[in-house]
C-alpha cells in the first residue's frame, strides 16, 4: 500500500461527511470530477473500495466506515490544533485545560486547582475547566482538547485511550450532619445513621457503590431521600437539613464553613480515591506537577 495522501483523505472525509459529491465539491470550492478522481486514487492506494452506490447516491462500505472513523479523529485533533493556536494568548500567559470528573467534590477540585495557580512566579496560568463524565473527558484528552483530567478512579480497562494515571491520595469518608443533628448522631453513629434522611452519590459512582457494601456489613438500612450526580448539590440540600450526607473527611473543615454541617462519624474502610490523568506516563507541563503535589501534600496530612 502506497503511503496515504491527506488530501485524498480529506476528499473522501468531506463527501462522507456531507453525504454526497456534489455537497463536498460545494463546500470544497472544486469541481465533483475533481474529487471523483481523488477518492477513485485514495481507494487504489488502501486497496478497498470505501463507497457503495446504491440507486443514484452512495453509501460507505465497510471499509469505508472504519476509514471514516480515522479520518474524523485526525481532522477533529487538526481543527483542536488550529482553535489553540488561534486562542492563543499573546502575552507570557498559559492556558491550562482541566476536565473534572463530575463526580469529584467541588471543593476537593478548587483545593487542587486553587493551591495549584496561588503564588506563581513563573510563567502565569489561566485555567479552562470541564466539567463531565470521564469517559466523554477521555476523549477529549485523546484528542488534545483537556491537558489533565481530575478523576476519582483510573483509566477503564476497556477503553484504549494513550494516557496515564498519577494517583494522588485518598481521604477516608465521613457523614455530615446538621448541626442540630450532630450531638445525638455523633453518640450513636454509625447505627445512628438508621434514624434519619440520608442524601447519597447517585448508585453509578464508585463511592456508592462502596458506601453500599458498608451499610450492608454494619446491618443498616438506609431511608435514602435523594440521590446526585452533583456533590456540590447534595451538600446544599444537606445544608437546608433535608438530609445527611457523606463527603472527604479531608474537606471537613471546609464543609463547616460553606455548608453548616458537622462531621458525625467515619464510615471504617470506605475511601475515596484521586487521580490526575494526563497523557503522558511522565508530567511534562509544569502545571500538571504543581497539581500531582498539591494534591499530594492535600491527602496525606
Amino acid at each position: 500500500m502506497r503511503q496515504l495522501n491527506y488530501n485524498h483523505l480529506l476528499y473522501f472525509h468531506t463527501v462522507a461527511t456531507e453525504g454526497s459529491i456534489s455537497a463536498a465539491a460545494k463546500a470544497l470550492h472544486i469541481t465533483p470530477q475533481t474529487i471523483s478522481g481523488q477518492i477513485k486514487l485514495l481507494e487504489e492506494s488502501l486497496g478497498h473500495e470505501l463507497f457503495i452506490k446504491v440507486g443514484r447516491g452512495l453509501v460507505l462500505s465497510d471499509t469505508g466506515h472504519i476509514v471514516k472513523s480515522y479520518s474524523d479523529d485526525i481532522f477533529s485533533t487538526g481543527a483542536a490544533l488550529k482553535h489553540h493556536l488561534q486562542q492563543a494568548p499573546t502575552n507570557r500567559s498559559q492556558f491550562l485545560r482541566v476536565g473534572i470528573v463530575d463526580s469529584i467534590p467541588k471543593l476537593i477540585a478548587s483545593r487542587l486547582l486553587g493551591d495549584s495557580i496561588s503564588n506563581q512566579s513563573d510563567t502565569p496560568i489561566k485555567l479552562n475547566c470541564v466539567e463531565g463524565n470521564l469517559e466523554a473527558l477521555l476523549a477529549d484528552l485523546a484528542i488534545h482538547k483537556l491537558d489533565l483530567i481530575l478523576s476519582d478512579r483510573p483509566i477503564p480497562s476497556g477503553l484504549h485511550v494513550k494516557a496515564f494515571n498519577h494517583e494522588l491520595g485518598a481521604s477516608n469518608i465521613s457523614f455530615f450532619a446538621p448541626p442540630k443533628w450532630s450531638r445525638k448522631l455523633t453518640a450513636g453513629f454509625p447505627q445512628s445513621l438508621a434514624t434519619v434522611p440520608l442524601l447519597l452519590p447517585n448508585t453509578s459512582s464508585a463511592l456508592r457503590r462502596s458506601l453500599d457494601q458498608w451499610f450492608d456489613e454494619i446491618g443498616i438500612e438506609p431511608d435514602i431521600i435523594a440521590e446526585f450526580d452533583d456533590s456540590a448539590l447534595m451538600k446544599t440540600f444537606g445544608d437546608m437539613a433535608l438530609g445527611v450526607y457523606p463527603a472527604p473527611e479531608v474537606i471537613a473543615g471546609d464543609i463547616a464553613l460553606t455548608h453548616h454541617s458537622r462531621s458525625i462519624g467515619t464510615a471504617d474502610g470506605v475511601q475515596e480515591n484521586y487521580l490526575v490523568i494526563s497523557p503522558h506516563r511522565r508530567d511534562r507541563h509544569p502545571m500538571v506537577r504543581r497539581i500531582t503535589a498539591a494534591g499530594r501534600s492535600l491527602l496525606t496530612r
